[in-house]
């Protein structure tokens, strides 16, 4: 409502990957079922329904990009400084002496650890760009995309260029899996690619380098 009467036309909506619960698919399309499994799931499929039916209700042109594992930092002043991401997790034990931890060794993966798809939030943010031009040249619109590099990094793997990048010799603990914790999520990036010509360009390993800079910003006493 305040959108319609603040006389919007545009409107991208921030959605999310969780929004698919746990498919069993080698990689995530925007046409895999949306089955969520916890509430901040269901909420954001939620919002992905308003927004459609308020755009096709007051023709706005809409967008609803489910982003992926978001990593890194755009600059060390703007880095996420909460802990509830695996990277910012993983830099907090390492900064009190204790090995990051893995949940779960024993999945159907080749190291045993949870692959996702990690995407830098720069990309993020270059993607909204992208799809915000299309709605502008369009003037109209309804799209649903994945965000995402469209590859997949198992967490053993992420724990190993953490190390690298911090310089820790800490090696990752492994304890007991979490309930719900998919096995798999990669996202398909065929749509927003073809469509947008949109393409991530940081790696991995930037994502944890851009973040580690800006985590030792804010906690100054990080570095080993």
């Amino acid at each position: 409502e305040a959108v319609v009467a603040a006389g919007v036309r545009r409107f991208l909506f921030s959605s999310s990957a969780a929004v698919y619960g746990v498919p069993d698919v080698d990689l995530i399309t925007e046409e895999t079922p949306c089955l969520p499994i916890n509430p901040y799931g269901e909420t954001k499929l939620t919002g992905e329904w308003l927004v459609r039916a308020t755009g096709k209700a007051h023709g706005l042109s809409t967008a609803c990009l489910r982003y992926f594992n978001v990593a890194g930092a755009a600059a060390p002043e703007l880095a996420d400084t909460g802990v509830f991401n695996i990277v910012p997790m993983m830099f907090e034990r390492l900064t009190h002496g204790e090995a990051p931890r893995i949940f779960g060794d024993d999945y159907p993966t080749p190291d045993g650890t949870c692959i996702r798809d990690y995407i830098h939030v720069a990309d993020l943010a270059e993607a909204h760009l992208a799809v915000a031009r299309r709605l502008d040249e369009t003037g109209a619109g309804d799209l649903t995309l994945n965000v995402g590099r469209g590859e997949g990094v198992s967490v053993r793997e992420l724990a190993d260029v953490i190390g690298e990048v911090t310089g820790s010799g800490l090696k990752p603990v492994v304890e007991p899996r979490r309930a719900g914790d998919a096995p798999k999520a990669v996202a398909s990036a065929a749509r927003i690619t073809g469509e947008l010509g949109w393409t991530a360009r940081r790696s991995v390993r930037e994502m944890v380098e851009s973040a580690w800079e800006g985590w030792c910003l804010h906690h100054p006493g990080a570095r080993p």
